[in-house]
């Protein structure tokens, strides 16, 4: 291969907002590209450096790409990107969902991470739906290396949007290192009763929005009275779109009802680990997910986890028999009940745990990510397959 450096650059704007798929992807990945692969000379775009440092520190301050402050978000694709490539020569740019509008000479990569909002059509706004379909729909046709997280998500964004799904590769989520410490599960119980005064918990991490569930959880923690047994719920995660239904029932709790039900918008990770070690029952009722990092970021600190089998979860077997159909509230509360009543002995737990963390590693799907950059030369990848590839980083 060329030993010339590959100049990526990468708009890291979801390291910016609030925790969520894209926010663990990028970081996830970025963090195992600048500590295993010097040979990538990454800059990052942001309109936060503070940020972008914050979550990866190893980034040097020479590497970060100003956007133009007090700016809406768009305008980071209508004028601050086009102009930044325009005035510096990369040979790949990275993207999540969205390419810049304007012609370039850089070679893009774009991350598509779902399109569920075609697969449940009534769980999100219309026109929310139809400007996303439009945009990711041209972002993913013209991008020159097309990658997704998961295989369920693949296939769907190959049906969508007639691409062949050989065109698309998969870079799947991995569970950062972080989730895997030292810190035992007597700890986390100390931590998370002396700082927040909970114990015995169920436990539900995502933002919220019509399609994660939320509801279906809070109704049936109520309908089976597990308040009366001295057991709260507890909600992790921001309200990015608006659930009337849920929002009914939480005014109508009573006030015992109340006092058991928790709902904390955004934790730190050091919170985050010891509220997944000390629950009793992490529960992941999602209609429709690109991938689903919670339930495996549950699985890997060892406790019960009742997921659900739906979209990019039917990946998640190794949960069984504790997945179910999130349209089935009857099955929810059956197995939610085994679950607090017999739970799974910790041999099992741990199984699990080195199964996660076998088969969702940042270290492979970065891998992944770079041997896309550099097409092997004696594979069918080398660049007569990939007729976009730079000259100046093609086998001589």
């Amino acid at each position: 291969m060329n030993s010339a450096t590959i100049k990526l650059f990468a708009d890291a704007h979801p390291l910016e907002g609030e925790y969520q798929g894209t926010f663990t992807f990028f970081k996830g990945l970025y963090s195992v590209l600048l500590n295993n692969y010097p040979e990538l000379d990454i800059y990052f775009g942001t309109a936060n450096p503070d940020r972008v440092q914050e979550h990866l520190p190893q980034v040097n301050s020479d590497r970060l790409v100003a956007y133009t402050p007090g700016r809406p978000s768009f305008y980071r694709y209508l004028v601050d990107i086009p102009r930044l490539l325009g005035k510096t020569r990369f040979d790949f740019a990275h993207y999540q969902y969205l390419l810049p509008l304007g012609a370039s000479d850089c070679h893009s990569v774009v991350t598509l991470h779902d399109v569920v909002f075609n697969d449940y059509k009534a769980e999100f706004p219309f026109l929310y739906r139809q400007l996303r379909k439009t945009l990711f729909g041209r972002s993913i046709k013209k991008a020159s290396i097309k990658t997704t997280v998961s295989e369920y998500s693949k296939k769907q964004i190959a049906r969508y949007y007639q691409i062949n799904a050989h065109q698309i590769h998969v870079l799947a989520n991995g569970i950062e290192s972080g989730f895997i410490n030292e810190e035992n599960i007597g700890d986390a119980y100390a931590y998370i009763q002396r700082k927040y005064k909970l114990s015995n918990y169920l436990l539900l991490v995502s933002r919220c929005e019509p399609r994660k569930n939320h509801a279906l959880l809070l109704r049936a923690y109520l309908d089976l009275q597990l308040y009366n047994e001295g057991i709260s719920l507890v909600f992790i995660g921001k309200r990015s779109l608006d659930v009337p239904q849920l929002n009914r029932m939480i005014d109508q709790l009573s006030d015992k009802q109340r006092q058991h039900f928790h709902w904390l918008e955004q934790v730190g990770d050091q919170d985050l680990r010891a509220f997944y070690k000390a629950c009793r029952v992490f529960v992941y009722p999602s209609k429709a997910e690109g991938f689903g990092i919670p339930p495996l970021e549950a699985g890997i600190c060892e406790v019960p986890v009742l997921c659900s089998s739906a979209t990019a979860m039917e990946a998640f077997s190794f949960f069984d028999p504790y997945r179910f159909d999130p349209q089935n509230e009857g099955e929810l509360k059956q197995k939610l009940l085994s679950l607090l009543h017999a739970p799974p002995p910790a041999d099992h737990l741990k199984q699990i745990a080195h199964l996660i963390s076998q088969r969702y590693s940042w270290n492979q799907s970065a891998e992944t990510f770079y041997n896309l950059l550099t097409p092997n030369e004696k594979s069918q990848n080398s660049h007569y397959g990939y007729p976009w590839y730079p000259k100046s980083l093609r086998w001589v």
